[in-house]
């Protein structure tokens, strides 16, 4: 219990001035992929640390090394995404966005920022541990094809080859104070359908001799249902929404086409193959039968994101002994999609929600919302527990 009340106090102290390097990112957020002032920021914070390997991957992302003793023994990965949304910010705090339209809605300032203060406290214990932390700043997680496998291909996870990975995500319905753990099947994959029905526009009036495109897309979408409901096995989750439609006609006109755009997520390759398939076949089906056409384009995105059960086990165990085994708990199946889903595909990976809530400050909105924020003690819990997670599977 020494190690954790060192790295407890290291934390404390350094609480303040990541809280400013958060600070700073929210107010200056950039989209997925063009992350430049951000990437500029990190390196001059891991240089103010006393990191000197750090490289540029992925055209704005950064891996840099802490090396303990014998590094070549054994490295573990930490990740942290750096990108944010295209969303206007609606809070009134000191610390709001600078760049209209552009808000850290989901959080990535605080991963980042964490794991600033993770590298500070690990590179302040390097001469007391074994073997090399390797950082992962990461672009675009917001945006496909996602920057995880970008960097991937690049070769962030080479020279040196980390055993395992853990990231971290805030959870807005997790009370500051607390984390939460899921081995196992966690995050869905993740695929966009474009789709463009085409018909023979006309007067409203007289739909007899037009080819209503609006009337075969309300039957896409509702029949396309069918393939959750009916076709996938009840005990694959699966889900299909479509949030865009547009008609562009007017009360009495019906438009040449209806354009949609909708996902797809699940948690099973296999089944995600044949529902794209299905999907694609339905649609085309419909429309041609309704003397239409129908373009359905489906776009891959993340597949599922599985965290490896011995990997996640040690990490909740560990994160039992740093938080209190009351602020610890376990995690539901959740539907959302994340690309750190591409490095749990390549290692063991641990990824955990970080609980950012205190609803007696307000701080309830959820993530992809113009009124996120979070409870900023959750900062020094995210820190103090990435470096004791760290050095708990060095030693192990």
């Amino acid at each position: 219990m020494e190690r954790i009340q060192q790295i407890k106090t290291l934390a404390s102290a350094y609480a303040p001035e990541v809280t400013q390097l958060r600070r700073h990112l929210h107010q200056h957020p950039e989209l997925s992929f063009a992350e430049h002032e951000t990437q500029k920021f990190v390196r001059q914070a891991l240089q103010q640390i006393g990191i000197s390997k750090i490289t540029t991957i992925a055209n704005t992302g950064l891996v840099a090394l802490i090396e303990g003793k014998n590094p070549a023994s054994k490295t573990i990965a930490l990740r942290a995404d750096m990108d944010a949304l295209p969303i206007e910010e609606q809070n009134d705090v000191p610390y709001k966005s600078r760049n209209n339209g552009v808000m850290h809605a989901c959080g990535h300032d605080v991963h980042t920022s964490c794991l600033l203060g993770a590298a500070k406290i690990l590179f302040a214990l390097k001469e007391e541990f074994t073997g090399t932390i390797k950082l992962l700043f990461q672009p675009g997680e917001e945006r496909l094809p996602g920057g995880a496998s970008l960097m991937i291909k690049e070769g962030a996870l080479q020279h040196p080859s980390p055993s395992g990975i853990f990231g971290q995500h805030v959870m807005p319905l997790l009370p500051v104070g607390k984390v939460g753990f899921r081995s196992g099947l966690y995050m869905a994959s993740t695929d966009e359908l474009y789709v463009t029905v085409k018909g023979k526009g006309g007067h409203g009036a007289m739909p007899h001799l037009n080819i209503d495109p609006v009337l075969i897309a309300a039957n896409i979408i509702t029949s396309l249902q069918q393939i959750v409901s009916r076709n996938a096995q009840p005990i694959v989750p699966s889900v299909l929404s479509f949030g865009k439609v547009i008609a562009n006609g007017a009360t009495n006109i019906i438009p040449n086409e209806v354009y949609m755009e909708g996902t797809f997520r699940t948690l099973d390759e296999k089944w995600r193959a044949e529902a794209h398939a299905k999907m694609k076949k339905m649609a085309e089906g419909i429309a041609e039968s309704m003397g239409g056409s129908c373009s359905f384009e489906i776009r891959k995105g993340y597949p599922f994101l599985k965290n490896d059960e011995a990997l996640t086990g040690r990490a909740k165990q560990a994160a039992v002994q740093y938080m209190g085994v009351e602020n610890v708990v376990d995690l539901d199946i959740w539907m959302a999609a994340e690309d750190f889903s591409y490095y749990s595909q390549e290692m063991p990976a641990t990824f955990y929600r970080l609980g950012t809530r205190n609803e007696a400050k307000g701080i309830v909105s959820s993530v992809h919302t113009p009124t996120f924020d979070i409870d900023e003690a959750a900062l020094e819990h995210g820190m103090g527990l990435m470096a004791w997670l760290a050095l708990q599977e060095l030693a192990k």
